[in-house]
């Protein structure tokens, strides 16, 4: 049994930073539930991402796959895949296996990442990923900065806090809940504007949070009021239910650098610290299909109704609340499960602060 109703949803999602891989490098990846490599080739640097269980006998190409100009070699006989997934060569035969072929994955380079594009059913992507003007002004913006956070919680746990703004009260320990202004959805797009009021050496600041959310993965969240902020949240399922939290934040500059460089690192602590607080509740919270809302709640059913476009698969609600822990597993087993899922997939709070340093 599992801890959510949801299948993997669709979509397009980060699965790099373009400083970590090369051209002429390959490296192993494992998102929506498949193991997959990626790999750059050697002629213009572009990105591919592929299924990496070799067809022939089932080595992954992630592990020890070797790149060749625009083309990927397995290692365990030396069979080779174009940037298509097509069986090109056969060091030891003349001919090609049209049959064996690796499932190949749209892939956009834009606005400083790396993304992709899923479907379970092998869909086209069905919209874009806009440019953000602000990623591409050195002169007025700041070099990125970026964390990355491994939550072993479904993605729409995770996206509903985009409409939660009474958990900032009790999570995070706000001075006040932030006052909703606007929710709209369009298609895969969806609009929020709120206004938080943050306690200053100067006194209480009006500022403003706009979010702008394309799918399940991409969204760009723009801060004012205190310091002017544009952060890309990516979430990447790894399964249903873990996700992949990665953040890429520019800063208005000020004309001190140094000033910029401090008050910037200042604020990636203080989001980052949510993040951390949030991790217990993601962590151990059910989801509840059909939840008793107080009047003044945010638009979870709308949300909801939105997040529903993503799923191409069946989703069949046949409980009232899934819980972390399906009776399903024995609570031995499960607790087993959780320490190793703590050590070999997740960064704990105390490796989370150690890495904002």
């Amino acid at each position: 049994m599992s801890r959510t109703p949801f299948p993997v949803p669709l979509g397009w999602y980060q699965i790099c930073w373009p400083d970590e891989l090369q051209p002429g490098e390959s490296k192993p990846l494992f998102y929506f539930e498949r193991d997959l490599v990626l790999w750059r080739d050697t002629e213009g640097g572009a990105y591919h991402l592929q299924g990496a269980i070799c067809p022939h006998l089932g080595s992954h190409l992630g592990h020890g796959g070797h790149v060749e100009n625009c083309e990927i070699m397995c290692p365990f006989h030396g069979w080779k895949f174009d940037a298509q997934g097509r069986n090109s060569e056969i060091p030891y035969s003349e001919r090609v296996n049209r049959a064996a072929k690796l499932r190949t994955y749209p892939i956009l380079e834009r606005n400083g990442i790396v993304l992709a594009w899923y479907h379970p059913f092998e869909e086209e992507p069905l919209w874009d990923i806009p440019e953000i003007p602000e990623f591409d002004d050195p002169e007025n913006w700041s070099d990125t900065s970026t964390r990355l956070v491994e939550i072993p919680a479904a993605w729409q746990d995770i996206a509903e806090n985009s409409v939660d703004l009474a958990h900032f009260r009790y999570v995070h320990n706000t001075d006040s809940v932030p006052e909703a202004r606007l929710y709209e959805t369009d298609g895969p797009r969806t609009k929020v504007r709120t206004v938080q009021r943050f306690v200053t050496p100067q006194g209480v600041v009006d500022g403003k949070i706009d979010i702008d959310q394309y799918g399940p993965g991409f969204s760009v969240i723009r801060f004012s009021g205190v310091v002017d902020t544009v952060l890309l949240g990516c979430n990447t399922p790894v399964t249903n239910e873990s996700t992949e939290l990665r953040y890429s934040f520019k800063f208005k500059r000020f004309e001190d650098e140094a000033l910029t460089a401090n008050v910037g690192k200042a604020f990636v602590n203080e989001v980052t610290q949510q993040v951390i607080e949030d991790l217990p509740i993601w962590k151990n919270k059910g989801y509840v299909t059909r939840p008793a809302l107080a009047d003044t709640d945010g638009p979870y059913m709308q949300f909801r109704k939105w997040a529903s476009q993503f799923y191409a698969e069946d989703v069949t609600f046949d409980q009232d609340v899934y819980p972390p822990n399906p009776p399903s597993v024995s609570r031995p087993e499960q607790e087993g499960m959780q320490k190793f899922t703590a050590s070999a997939r997740l960064k704990d709070e105390d490796q989370i602060r150690a890495d904002m340093m």
